[in-house]
Protein backbone atom coordinates (compact mmCIF):
# COMPACT_ATOMS: atom_id res chain seq x y z
CA UNK A 1 0.00 0.00 0.00
CA UNK A 2 1.19 3.69 -0.60
CA UNK A 3 0.52 7.17 0.45
CA UNK A 4 -2.02 7.37 -2.37
CA UNK A 5 -3.93 3.91 -1.60
CA UNK A 6 -4.32 5.20 1.80
CA UNK A 7 -5.95 8.74 0.40
CA UNK A 8 -8.13 6.54 -1.81
CA UNK A 9 -9.67 4.52 0.63
CA UNK A 10 -10.69 7.89 3.12
CA UNK A 11 -11.89 9.35 0.02
CA UNK A 12 -13.87 6.48 -1.22
CA UNK A 13 -14.93 6.05 2.45
CA UNK A 14 -16.28 9.59 2.74
CA UNK A 15 -18.05 8.86 -0.72
CA UNK A 16 -19.03 5.73 0.42
CA UNK A 17 -23.00 6.59 -0.20
CA UNK A 18 -22.79 8.66 -3.05
CA UNK A 19 -23.57 5.33 -5.27
CA UNK A 20 -22.85 5.51 -9.13
CA UNK A 21 -25.56 5.17 -12.03
CA UNK A 22 -24.76 4.42 -15.94
CA UNK A 23 -25.16 1.37 -17.95
CA UNK A 24 -22.78 -0.57 -14.76
CA UNK A 25 -25.71 -2.31 -13.40
CA UNK A 26 -27.48 -4.96 -15.96
CA UNK A 27 -26.28 -8.41 -14.91
CA UNK A 28 -27.13 -8.54 -11.23
CA UNK A 29 -26.80 -11.75 -10.63
CA UNK A 30 -23.89 -13.39 -12.46
CA UNK A 31 -20.99 -15.28 -10.63
CA UNK A 32 -17.97 -15.91 -11.49
CA UNK A 33 -17.07 -19.83 -10.64
CA UNK A 34 -13.82 -21.01 -9.69
CA UNK A 35 -12.65 -22.41 -12.66
CA UNK A 36 -11.43 -26.57 -12.12
CA UNK A 37 -9.28 -27.15 -14.73
CA UNK A 38 -6.54 -24.54 -15.43
CA UNK A 39 -5.07 -25.58 -18.99
CA UNK A 40 -9.23 -24.54 -19.84
CA UNK A 41 -9.03 -21.19 -18.82
CA UNK A 42 -8.34 -18.46 -21.55
CA UNK A 43 -8.24 -14.73 -22.43
CA UNK A 44 -6.84 -11.71 -21.77
CA UNK A 45 -7.78 -9.73 -18.35
CA UNK A 46 -6.98 -6.46 -17.45
CA UNK A 47 -6.31 -5.60 -13.39
CA UNK A 48 -6.83 -2.37 -12.10
CA UNK A 49 -4.76 -1.39 -9.04
CA UNK A 50 -3.53 1.59 -6.95
CA UNK A 51 -0.39 -0.35 -6.63
CA UNK A 52 1.49 2.41 -9.50
CA UNK A 53 4.61 1.59 -7.53
CA UNK A 54 4.29 -2.29 -8.35
CA UNK A 55 3.50 -1.84 -11.85
CA UNK A 56 6.14 0.07 -12.52
CA UNK A 57 9.50 -1.31 -10.90
CA UNK A 58 7.93 -4.34 -12.19
CA UNK A 59 7.03 -6.34 -9.33
CA UNK A 60 2.92 -7.20 -10.98
CA UNK A 61 4.37 -8.97 -13.98
CA UNK A 62 6.78 -11.02 -12.03
CA UNK A 63 3.49 -12.15 -10.16
CA UNK A 64 2.11 -12.79 -14.01
CA UNK A 65 4.67 -14.90 -14.56
CA UNK A 66 4.40 -17.27 -11.77
CA UNK A 67 0.21 -17.23 -12.19
CA UNK A 68 1.14 -18.24 -15.43
CA UNK A 69 3.27 -21.13 -14.79
CA UNK A 70 -0.01 -22.38 -13.80
CA UNK A 71 -2.42 -20.66 -16.00
CA UNK A 72 -0.79 -20.31 -19.51
CA UNK A 73 -3.54 -19.46 -21.82
CA UNK A 74 -4.35 -16.39 -20.00
CA UNK A 75 -2.39 -13.23 -20.55
CA UNK A 76 -2.39 -10.44 -17.41
CA UNK A 77 -2.41 -6.69 -18.29
CA UNK A 78 -2.41 -4.34 -15.75
CA UNK A 79 -2.94 -0.55 -15.30
CA UNK A 80 -2.36 1.43 -12.31
CA UNK A 81 -3.97 4.23 -11.91
CA UNK A 82 -2.76 7.57 -9.52
CA UNK A 83 -6.48 9.02 -9.18
CA UNK A 84 -7.86 5.23 -8.52
CA UNK A 85 -11.28 6.20 -6.74
CA UNK A 86 -12.36 9.37 -9.25
CA UNK A 87 -11.09 7.67 -12.49
CA UNK A 88 -12.88 4.44 -12.19
CA UNK A 89 -15.63 5.49 -10.46
CA UNK A 90 -16.20 7.38 -14.07
CA UNK A 91 -15.54 3.80 -15.94
CA UNK A 92 -18.29 2.25 -13.87
CA UNK A 93 -20.80 4.49 -15.82
CA UNK A 94 -19.69 2.37 -18.77
CA UNK A 95 -19.07 -1.89 -18.81
CA UNK A 96 -15.67 -1.04 -18.98
CA UNK A 97 -13.78 -0.92 -16.00
CA UNK A 98 -11.22 -3.79 -15.97
CA UNK A 99 -11.98 -7.55 -15.56
CA UNK A 100 -10.61 -7.50 -12.01
CA UNK A 101 -10.66 -4.17 -9.61
CA UNK A 102 -10.53 -3.20 -6.47
CA UNK A 103 -14.19 -2.16 -5.12
CA UNK A 104 -14.02 1.62 -4.85
CA UNK A 105 -15.83 3.00 -1.62
CA UNK A 106 -17.98 5.07 -3.76
CA UNK A 107 -19.99 2.25 -4.48
CA UNK A 108 -22.78 1.43 -2.13
CA UNK A 109 -22.66 -2.10 -0.77
CA UNK A 110 -25.97 -2.86 -1.24
CA UNK A 111 -25.34 -2.35 -5.24
CA UNK A 112 -22.19 -4.44 -5.32
CA UNK A 113 -24.20 -7.25 -6.85
CA UNK A 114 -25.09 -4.95 -10.08
CA UNK A 115 -21.06 -4.42 -10.35
CA UNK A 116 -19.52 -7.42 -9.55
CA UNK A 117 -20.02 -11.14 -9.77
CA UNK A 118 -20.20 -13.35 -6.80
CA UNK A 119 -17.72 -15.34 -5.63
CA UNK A 120 -19.57 -17.61 -3.59
CA UNK A 121 -21.78 -17.58 -0.47
CA UNK A 122 -20.41 -15.81 3.15
CA UNK A 123 -20.82 -19.46 4.61
CA UNK A 124 -18.33 -20.85 2.10
CA UNK A 125 -16.11 -18.45 2.22
CA UNK A 126 -16.21 -17.76 5.87
CA UNK A 127 -14.72 -21.00 6.26
CA UNK A 128 -11.22 -20.42 5.00
CA UNK A 129 -10.86 -15.94 4.79
CA UNK A 130 -10.66 -13.51 6.68
CA UNK A 131 -13.21 -10.03 6.28
CA UNK A 132 -15.67 -11.87 3.86
CA UNK A 133 -18.50 -10.02 5.77
CA UNK A 134 -17.39 -6.28 4.40
CA UNK A 135 -18.52 -7.22 0.61
CA UNK A 136 -21.16 -9.30 1.42
CA UNK A 137 -24.66 -8.96 0.67
CA UNK A 138 -27.60 -10.55 1.04
CA UNK A 139 -25.31 -13.77 1.72
CA UNK A 140 -23.11 -13.98 -1.34
CA UNK A 141 -19.35 -12.69 -1.31
CA UNK A 142 -18.18 -9.81 -3.35
CA UNK A 143 -15.15 -9.16 -3.18
CA UNK A 144 -11.99 -10.45 -1.81
CA UNK A 145 -9.16 -8.41 0.20
CA UNK A 146 -5.69 -10.11 -0.69
CA UNK A 147 -4.41 -8.63 2.80
CA UNK A 148 -5.67 -7.03 6.03
CA UNK A 149 -4.17 -4.24 7.98
CA UNK A 150 -4.20 -3.04 11.34
CA UNK A 151 -3.64 0.60 12.10
CA UNK A 152 -0.61 1.20 15.28
CA UNK A 153 2.35 3.83 15.96
CA UNK A 154 5.68 2.97 13.63
CA UNK A 155 8.75 3.97 16.02
CA UNK A 156 12.15 3.95 16.62
CA UNK A 157 12.90 1.08 18.64
CA UNK A 158 16.66 2.22 19.31
CA UNK A 159 15.52 6.07 19.91
CA UNK A 160 12.95 4.72 22.77
CA UNK A 161 15.43 3.02 24.52
CA UNK A 162 17.94 5.33 24.03
CA UNK A 163 15.42 7.52 25.78
CA UNK A 164 14.98 4.93 28.76
CA UNK A 165 11.83 3.39 27.66
CA UNK A 166 11.52 -0.13 26.70
CA UNK A 167 7.56 -1.36 27.46
CA UNK A 168 4.98 -0.09 25.84
CA UNK A 169 3.11 2.58 27.54
CA UNK A 170 -0.76 1.41 28.49
CA UNK A 171 -2.26 4.95 28.83
CA UNK A 172 -2.65 8.01 26.69
CA UNK A 173 -0.75 9.65 30.23
CA UNK A 174 2.42 7.63 30.04
CA UNK A 175 2.47 7.74 26.13
CA UNK A 176 3.12 11.25 26.28
CA UNK A 177 5.44 10.83 29.59
CA UNK A 178 7.33 9.08 27.24
CA UNK A 179 7.16 11.18 24.37
CA UNK A 180 8.44 14.13 26.98
CA UNK A 181 11.47 11.61 27.89
CA UNK A 182 12.43 11.45 23.68
CA UNK A 183 12.09 15.05 23.65
CA UNK A 184 14.31 15.76 26.59
CA UNK A 185 16.79 12.65 26.33
CA UNK A 186 17.53 12.01 22.80
CA UNK A 187 17.47 14.60 19.77
CA UNK A 188 14.81 12.96 17.50
CA UNK A 189 11.11 14.60 17.06
CA UNK A 190 9.24 12.70 19.55
CA UNK A 191 5.99 12.27 16.86
CA UNK A 192 5.33 13.45 13.65
CA UNK A 193 2.15 14.81 12.41
CA UNK A 194 2.53 14.52 8.76
CA UNK A 195 -0.06 17.44 8.90
CA UNK A 196 1.00 18.86 5.07
CA UNK A 197 0.31 15.46 3.46
CA UNK A 198 -2.85 15.30 5.36
CA UNK A 199 -4.12 12.08 4.70
CA UNK A 200 -1.77 10.44 7.46
CA UNK A 201 -4.48 12.61 9.92
CA UNK A 202 -7.15 10.46 8.95
CA UNK A 203 -5.35 7.17 10.30
CA UNK A 204 -6.30 8.31 13.79
CA UNK A 205 -9.84 7.39 12.68
CA UNK A 206 -8.71 3.81 13.32
CA UNK A 207 -8.09 3.96 16.69
CA UNK A 208 -12.06 3.45 16.86
CA UNK A 209 -12.49 0.16 18.58
CA UNK A 210 -8.62 -0.33 19.84
CA UNK A 211 -9.47 1.94 23.04
CA UNK A 212 -11.87 -0.32 24.62
CA UNK A 213 -11.24 -3.73 22.48
CA UNK A 214 -14.96 -3.05 20.86
CA UNK A 215 -16.12 -5.19 17.68
CA UNK A 216 -19.45 -2.99 17.92
CA UNK A 217 -17.46 0.50 17.58
CA UNK A 218 -18.75 0.89 14.34
CA UNK A 219 -22.33 0.61 15.11
CA UNK A 220 -21.56 2.59 19.02
CA UNK A 221 -20.61 5.48 16.51
CA UNK A 222 -23.67 4.84 13.71
CA UNK A 223 -25.92 5.09 16.93
CA UNK A 224 -24.23 7.48 19.53
CA UNK A 225 -21.67 10.18 19.99
CA UNK A 226 -18.38 9.43 18.41
CA UNK A 227 -16.97 12.45 20.75
CA UNK A 228 -18.77 11.51 23.96
CA UNK A 229 -17.03 11.33 27.03
CA UNK A 230 -14.65 8.10 27.41
CA UNK A 231 -15.52 7.23 23.16
CA UNK A 232 -12.72 6.34 21.39
CA UNK A 233 -13.07 8.76 19.05
CA UNK A 234 -12.65 11.51 22.08
CA UNK A 235 -9.77 9.83 23.37
CA UNK A 236 -7.83 9.56 20.17
CA UNK A 237 -8.48 13.03 19.36
CA UNK A 238 -7.31 13.96 23.12
CA UNK A 239 -4.29 12.32 22.38
CA UNK A 240 -3.13 14.06 19.05
CA UNK A 241 -4.74 17.04 20.79
CA UNK A 242 -2.45 16.87 23.89
CA UNK A 243 1.06 15.81 21.54
CA UNK A 244 1.09 19.33 19.50
CA UNK A 245 -0.02 21.17 22.52
CA UNK A 246 2.64 20.17 24.67
CA UNK A 247 5.44 20.42 22.22
CA UNK A 248 5.96 16.83 21.48
CA UNK A 249 5.83 17.21 17.33
CA UNK A 250 7.13 18.79 14.52
CA UNK A 251 7.57 22.78 15.19
CA UNK A 252 5.66 23.59 11.91
CA UNK A 253 3.51 20.94 10.88
CA UNK A 254 2.34 22.98 7.28
CA UNK A 255 5.97 22.08 6.29
CA UNK A 256 6.10 18.09 6.94
CA UNK A 257 7.28 15.88 4.32
CA UNK A 258 5.72 12.47 3.97
CA UNK A 259 8.52 10.78 2.28
CA UNK A 260 11.22 12.55 3.71
CA UNK A 261 9.58 11.16 7.25
CA UNK A 262 10.29 7.37 6.47
CA UNK A 263 13.68 8.21 6.32
CA UNK A 264 14.09 10.55 8.85
CA UNK A 265 12.02 7.95 10.81
CA UNK A 266 14.72 5.55 9.94
CA UNK A 267 17.41 7.31 10.56
CA UNK A 268 16.37 7.70 14.20
CA UNK A 269 15.59 11.63 13.48
CA UNK A 270 11.77 11.02 14.08
CA UNK A 271 10.60 8.76 16.94
CA UNK A 272 6.65 8.11 16.33
CA UNK A 273 4.24 7.89 13.47
CA UNK A 274 0.61 6.80 13.92
CA UNK A 275 -0.25 4.92 10.82
CA UNK A 276 -0.55 1.26 10.50
CA UNK A 277 1.26 -2.51 9.39
CA UNK A 278 0.84 -1.59 5.69
CA UNK A 279 3.75 1.29 6.40
CA UNK A 280 6.28 -1.09 7.98
CA UNK A 281 7.49 -2.46 4.88
CA UNK A 282 7.89 1.21 3.43
CA UNK A 283 9.49 2.11 6.34
CA UNK A 284 12.35 -0.57 6.82
CA UNK A 285 12.56 -0.05 2.90
CA UNK A 286 13.42 3.27 3.71
CA UNK A 287 16.00 2.53 6.64
CA UNK A 288 17.75 -0.02 3.79
CA UNK A 289 18.30 3.00 1.52
CA UNK A 290 19.63 5.48 4.45
CA UNK A 291 22.23 3.03 5.61
CA UNK A 292 19.79 2.56 8.96
CA UNK A 293 19.32 -0.62 10.25
CA UNK A 294 15.50 -2.03 9.36
CA UNK A 295 15.08 -4.07 12.79
CA UNK A 296 15.18 -0.63 14.36
CA UNK A 297 11.79 0.17 12.77
CA UNK A 298 9.05 -1.07 15.77
CA UNK A 299 5.27 -1.27 15.89
CA UNK A 300 2.97 -0.97 18.75
CA UNK A 301 -0.62 -0.73 19.76
CA UNK A 302 -2.58 2.60 20.90
CA UNK A 303 -1.90 3.06 25.33
CA UNK A 304 -5.08 1.75 25.98
CA UNK A 305 -5.85 -1.99 27.44
CA UNK A 306 -8.97 -3.40 28.45
CA UNK A 307 -8.85 -5.43 31.32
CA UNK A 308 -4.72 -5.42 31.19
CA UNK A 309 -4.48 -6.69 27.40
CA UNK A 310 -4.35 -4.58 24.26
CA UNK A 311 -5.81 -4.43 21.71
CA UNK A 312 -5.82 -4.07 17.81
CA UNK A 313 -8.31 -4.13 15.15
CA UNK A 314 -8.01 -5.91 11.89
CA UNK A 315 -9.70 -5.26 8.92
CA UNK A 316 -9.45 -5.64 4.85
CA UNK A 317 -6.94 -3.85 2.60
CA UNK A 318 -9.32 -2.74 -1.03
CA UNK A 319 -11.56 -5.31 -1.93
CA UNK A 320 -10.56 -6.94 -5.09
CA UNK A 321 -13.68 -7.91 -7.70
CA UNK A 322 -14.75 -9.76 -10.64
CA UNK A 323 -16.65 -7.28 -13.43
CA UNK A 324 -19.60 -8.82 -13.26
CA UNK A 325 -19.54 -7.50 -17.59
CA UNK A 326 -15.86 -9.21 -17.81
CA UNK A 327 -16.09 -11.71 -20.45
CA UNK A 328 -13.61 -13.98 -18.97
CA UNK A 329 -14.63 -14.20 -15.88
CA UNK A 330 -12.85 -17.65 -15.56
CA UNK A 331 -9.31 -15.80 -16.35
CA UNK A 332 -10.67 -13.24 -14.01
CA UNK A 333 -11.41 -15.25 -11.08
CA UNK A 334 -8.24 -17.72 -11.61
CA UNK A 335 -6.18 -14.65 -10.76
CA UNK A 336 -8.15 -13.34 -8.01
CA UNK A 337 -8.21 -16.56 -6.23
CA UNK A 338 -4.61 -17.05 -7.03
CA UNK A 339 -3.16 -13.74 -6.00
CA UNK A 340 -4.84 -14.05 -2.64
CA UNK A 341 -4.13 -17.67 -1.86
CA UNK A 342 -0.70 -18.57 -3.62
CA UNK A 343 1.01 -14.86 -4.73
CA UNK A 344 2.71 -14.26 -1.58
CA UNK A 345 1.49 -10.60 -1.83
CA UNK A 346 0.78 -10.37 1.66
CA UNK A 347 4.10 -11.68 2.86
CA UNK A 348 5.84 -9.02 0.41
CA UNK A 349 4.15 -6.82 2.25
CA UNK A 350 4.56 -7.45 5.62
CA UNK A 351 1.23 -7.78 5.91
CA UNK A 352 -1.67 -10.02 7.15
CA UNK A 353 -2.83 -12.74 5.17
CA UNK A 354 -6.56 -13.35 4.88
CA UNK A 355 -6.38 -16.80 4.71
CA UNK A 356 -7.42 -17.51 8.27
CA UNK A 357 -5.09 -20.57 8.92
CA UNK A 358 -1.72 -18.54 7.87
CA UNK A 359 0.14 -17.56 10.89
CA UNK A 360 0.85 -13.45 11.44
CA UNK A 361 3.56 -11.98 9.84
CA UNK A 362 7.16 -11.63 11.67
CA UNK A 363 7.21 -7.91 12.45
CA UNK A 364 3.90 -8.76 14.45
CA UNK A 365 5.68 -11.69 16.49
CA UNK A 366 6.11 -8.61 19.62
CA UNK A 367 1.57 -8.83 19.25
CA UNK A 368 2.02 -12.12 20.09
CA UNK A 369 4.56 -11.78 22.90
CA UNK A 370 2.45 -9.58 24.44
CA UNK A 371 -0.57 -10.88 24.13
CA UNK A 372 -1.88 -8.07 21.78
CA UNK A 373 -6.30 -9.07 21.37
CA UNK A 374 -6.50 -8.73 17.68
CA UNK A 375 -10.41 -7.77 16.83
CA UNK A 376 -12.55 -7.97 13.59
CA UNK A 377 -15.27 -4.83 13.73
CA UNK A 378 -18.64 -5.71 13.29
CA UNK A 379 -19.15 -3.99 9.34
CA UNK A 380 -23.36 -4.10 9.47
CA UNK A 381 -23.41 -0.40 10.45
CA UNK A 382 -20.17 0.64 8.20
CA UNK A 383 -22.41 2.42 5.29
CA UNK A 384 -24.91 4.53 7.92
CA UNK A 385 -21.36 5.75 9.39
CA UNK A 386 -20.22 6.62 6.40
CA UNK A 387 -23.71 8.25 5.36
CA UNK A 388 -24.00 10.27 8.40
CA UNK A 389 -20.70 11.25 8.31
CA UNK A 390 -20.74 12.81 4.70
CA UNK A 391 -24.39 14.30 5.49
CA UNK A 392 -22.81 16.02 8.37
CA UNK A 393 -19.70 17.45 6.99
CA UNK A 394 -17.70 16.25 9.92
CA UNK A 395 -15.03 13.79 7.71
CA UNK A 396 -13.64 11.22 9.65
CA UNK A 397 -11.79 9.87 6.81
CA UNK A 398 -10.70 13.57 5.71
CA UNK A 399 -7.83 15.29 6.86
CA UNK A 400 -10.17 18.69 7.42
CA UNK A 401 -11.16 18.18 10.88
CA UNK A 402 -7.86 16.93 12.20
CA UNK A 403 -5.67 19.81 10.74
CA UNK A 404 -8.36 21.96 12.52
CA UNK A 405 -7.56 20.38 15.26
CA UNK A 406 -3.76 20.51 15.03
CA UNK A 407 -3.87 24.20 14.75
CA UNK A 408 -6.03 24.26 17.70
CA UNK A 409 -3.28 22.56 19.51
CA UNK A 410 -0.74 24.33 18.40
CA UNK A 411 -2.43 28.52 18.61
CA UNK A 412 -3.46 28.50 14.94
CA UNK A 413 -6.22 28.54 15.63
CA UNK A 414 -8.37 30.22 18.51
CA UNK A 415 -10.50 27.79 20.65
CA UNK A 416 -10.39 25.09 22.98
CA UNK A 417 -10.70 21.24 22.53
CA UNK A 418 -13.69 20.63 24.18
CA UNK A 419 -15.89 23.41 22.30
CA UNK A 420 -14.30 21.79 19.41
CA UNK A 421 -15.34 18.08 19.77
CA UNK A 422 -18.43 19.28 21.82
CA UNK A 423 -18.96 20.94 17.82
CA UNK A 424 -18.08 17.52 16.34
CA UNK A 425 -20.64 15.76 18.48
CA UNK A 426 -23.62 18.00 17.89
CA UNK A 427 -23.19 18.00 13.99
CA UNK A 428 -22.81 13.97 14.27
CA UNK A 429 -25.76 13.75 16.50
CA UNK A 430 -28.40 16.45 14.42
CA UNK A 431 -27.24 14.30 11.30
CA UNK A 432 -28.29 11.21 13.29
CA UNK A 433 -31.78 12.54 14.15
CA UNK A 434 -32.34 14.30 10.26
CA UNK A 435 -31.69 10.49 8.88
CA UNK A 436 -33.58 8.97 11.33
CA UNK A 437 -31.04 6.70 12.68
Amino acid sequence: MNRRHILALAVGSALLAVGCTGTGGTSKGAAAEAPDDPAKVTGTIKVLTVRTDLVQDGTMDEYAAEFNKIYPKVKVKFEALTNYEAEVKIRMNTENYGDVLMIPGVIKKSDYPKFFASLGTVAERGEKYRFTDYTAVDGKVYGQTADGVMPGFLYNKRVWQEAGVTDWPTTPDEFLADLKAIKSRTDAIPYYTNFAAGWPLTSWTFVNGTVHCDPRATTKIAEGNPWAAGADLRVGDTLLYDIVHEGLAEKDPTTSNWEASKGQLAKGQIATQWLGTWAIIQFRDAAKKAGADPDDIGFMPFPAQTGGTFCATVGPDYNQAVNVHSKHKAAARAWLDWFTEKSGYADDNLAISPLKDAPMPTVLKPYEEQGVKLIELDDSKGAEVKAIDTESEVGINTPDYRQELVDLARGAKKGSLDDYLKSLGQKWTETQKNMGS
